[in-house]
């Protein structure tokens, strides 16, 4: 049977695509390609091997997007994979971006959430390297 192998892009509207996608470079790093968007490759995983890609539905109440589901309420959140969590949220505070406060810890890694300028709810997320997560104690 045919099925799906990984996820192949990321798409947002936006009412001001130019400016948005100049936003995400310089906040989030994404390098724009000459057609406009950014390709992210596996490869460029650090460590190697270490990468993956999760999806997931949610119900349409859910507040995980941030406000509701009401007409016109975000209907998809993008969970971009970053190297130092800490840093770029520094780096974001003195840009003066939207950061929720809350920041969730667990056994695969710590998230934390922006918003872009068009209200974009974000969530950003530093994975734990197999050394870091905690290891149960010997029985």
């Amino acid at each position: 049977m045919a099925r799906v192998t990984g996820v192949g892009g990321i798409f947002l509207r936006a009412r001001d695509p130019k400016t948005l996608s100049a936003w995400y470079a310089k906040h989030l790093g994404l390098t724009l390609s000459e057609y406009g968007g950014a390709t992210l490759l596996w490869t460029d995983e650090v460590p190697a091997t270490t990468g993956m890609t999760i999806w997931s539905l949610f119900p349409e109440d859910t507040p995980y997007f941030g406000k509701g589901n009401e007409k016109g309420q975000q209907q998809a959140m993008v969970n971009y994979r970053v190297d130092n969590l800490d840093e770029l949220l520094a780096q974001l505070a003195a840009e003066n971006i939207p950061i929720d406060p809350h920041r969730e810890d667990s056994d695969y890694g710590r998230f934390a959430w922006i918003t872009d300028p068009e209200g974009n709810r974000i969530e950003l997320w530093q994975p734990l390297l197999a050394v870091e997560k905690k290891e149960e104690p010997p029985a």
